[in-house]
């Protein structure tokens, strides 16, 4: 039989293993926990969750009874109806309307939980819009929402809404009274309290309750967390009965298989209610579930470890093989052969540690052979330093003989040909700029223009802005000879033109002459086998420096003649080489 440590995937095999064992531990202790302690852990969850809303309930009540009562008394306030009913001169009504305001707004300052109050009034003075106290048009109040609860009563309280302060938008829970004297309708009072004052009295410390405010209308409040509306409470409970329970709900409902406990005092407008899934009631049954856990899981350890145990010595084994192998290793040397009947990561570990070994020795004869070579390209680069030294000096003492000789034009050559022979050194740079590159050429064409006398003509046309970029040196030089040396051969007269331009980001050089075309090439003569090395040489250049985006086209003029172009980056620096 097959070692399936040989042939299949050690991820699959741990996982499954220790699946399986922690999922049949997990399952029971899980089973056997739930079991025992669901039932009571309700009854006990109920117990504390009846009491907590009993108090909540009461403190709540008690504050929002004291907003009632403070509204009451406000609005019998005698400076406050003399203000609402009697007609005075602009200045008096302005010092009454100060005086309000300010008894108003010590309310706010002396009874934190209140954010701010409106009052809704005929012809009021307008004030700043932020303020905490509030002078508004009683036409005003057919435009809010919360109107319709005062049309049959004297006040009601109204559900959680935001009004602007210096704060910005604020929530807040209002407390409406009309205020009425002598039968007469005077105005509004509207009252506004923290909301989230009274949602942290309801939360009692614990932000992850869901937990609802219902009031005798039938309507939700205030609510925290995920607590349902009313509408979807009400057929589990009736707020009429006027005393607290609970009921668990069907896994079936709306609200899942959860405890539900209400609380509603014989003094108290409001019903408090709570929802909490069984779910997390059960989650913290921890004491017994790690009793079980502990007798279930003590056999679980057992069984564990002696598979870990064996499972290891199966896992390590072929890395400890690997590891001697690595150890000894050396090239060139008897090294140790690794097994090849492993089918799984660890044969595909062995097959790559054999390739790294094979590839280890290419390198190894690669490194020696160019250990050799760059010996003797050290030796040649030596021995080229010194000949460039030489040929200056040479060059220069054949201009002096010139000179006292009286040979002015070969003087000129000897001189352009020192000139040619700088720039194309240019102290080993790929890339010069094109101004140099226009010198090289320049001196090039001036030596021929002495050998042909006034035969020859050339035009160079470049901006100036262009003559600052870089290229490959000795880029032109070969197609301006090919035009020379072939184009005007058996010819007295020849022109070339080198015009140079900037094409979005491409730079293109177009070399142009009247000469016998491209058939007058070597490069195009099939059984030729010389020349056209140096064109050559600047198109494989060009494609190894840029790739194929950019080359080189050679092409008949209409008048007779060749025309080159050529294709480069716009280059403001030489690359790094």
């Amino acid at each position: 039989m097959t070692n399936p440590f040989k042939k299949f995937r050690i991820e699959h095999l741990f996982f499954r293993s220790f699946a399986i064992i922690i999922s049949i531990v997990i399952i029971v202790c899980a089973w056997a926990s739930y079991n025992s302690s669901s039932k009571e852990l309700l009854k006990t969850t109920f117990q504390y969750q009846q009491r907590l809303l009993d108090v909540l309930n009461n403190e709540i009540t008690t504050r929002l009874t004291t907003i009632e009562q403070i509204s009451l008394s406000t609005s019998r306030d005698q400076e406050l109806v003399s203000f609402l009913s009697q007609k005075r001169d602009q200045f008096d009504h302005y010092v009454s309307k100060l005086n309000v305001e300010r008894a108003l707004a010590n309310l706010t300052y002396s009874i934190p939980l209140i954010q701010g109050i409106d009052l809704y009034m005929d012809d009021p003075l307008k004030g700043d819009a932020k303020s905490y106290i509030q002078f508004k048009d009683r036409d005003e109040l057919e435009q809010e929402e919360w109107m319709q609860l005062l049309v049959n009563n004297d006040f009601s309280w109204i559900g959680e809404h935001s009004i602007v302060s210096f704060q910005g938008e604020v929530p807040v829970l209002s407390f409406a009274r009309k205020i009425v004297y002598n039968d007469n309708y005077l105005g509004m009072l509207v009252l506004h309290v923290k909301a989230e004052h009274i949602r942290t009295l309801l939360s009692g410390n614990s932000p992850d309750t869901n937990r609802a405010m219902i009031d005798k209308q039938g309507t939700t409040f205030l609510k925290i967390g995920q607590a349902p509306e009313h509408i979807e409470l009400s057929t589990w409970f009736n707020e009429e009965l006027g005393q607290s329970s609970y009921v668990r709900t069907a896994s079936s409902s709306a609200l899942g298989d959860a405890l539900l406990v209400y609380s509603k005092q014989a003094d108290s407008r409001w019903t408090f209610v709570e929802i909490t899934p069984v779910k997390n009631i059960t989650a913290s049954s921890m004491n017994k579930m790690l009793q079980v856990i502990a007798l279930v899981g003590a056999g679980a350890l057992l069984v564990t470890l002696l598979m870990t145990h064996y499972i290891s010595r199966q896992f390590t084994k072929p890395i400890k093989q690997l590891k001697h192998a690595m150890e000894v290793y050396s090239v060139g040397g008897n090294n140790v052969a690794l097994p090849m009947d492993y089918r799984n990561e660890f044969g595909y570990l062995f097959a790559g540690y054999r390739r790294q070994n094979e590839r280890i020795e290419a390198l190894y004869e690669s490194l020696q052979q160019r250990y050799e070579q760059q010996r003797k390209a050290e030796i040649e680069a030596l021995q080229a330093n010194i000949n460039p030294h030489f040929l200056y000096n040479t060059l220069d003492q054949l201009n002096w003989m010139a000179i006292e000789a009286g040979q002015d034009e070969i003087s000129r050559i000897l001189e352009l040909m020192g000139r040619m022979f700088r720039i194309g050194l240019s102290n080993g740079a790929a890339f010069i700029p094109i101004e140099d590159e226009l010198k090289h050429i320049e001196a090039y064409l001036e030596i021929q223009q002495l050998r042909w006398g006034e035969g020859l003509e050339y035009e160079i046309s470049v901006p100036a802005s262009i003559r600052k970029l870089f290229i490959p040196k000795l880029t032109l030089q070969p197609f301006v000879e090919n035009s020379i040396v072939h184009g005007f051969n058996a010819k007295s007269t020849g022109h070339i033109s080198i015009r140079m331009q900037a094409e979005g980001e491409r730079l293109v050089m177009l070399i142009e002459d009247d000469g016998h075309g491209l058939n007058a090439m070597p490069q195009y003569k099939p059984n030729r086998r010389t020349g056209g090395y140096g064109i050559r040489n600047v198109k494989e250049r060009i494609a190894g420096y840029f790739g194929t985006e950019y080359n080189v086209s050679l092409s008949e003029r209409k008048e007779g003649g060749t025309i080159v172009t050529i294709t480069l980056p716009m280059l403001i620096k030489p690359p790094k080489e």
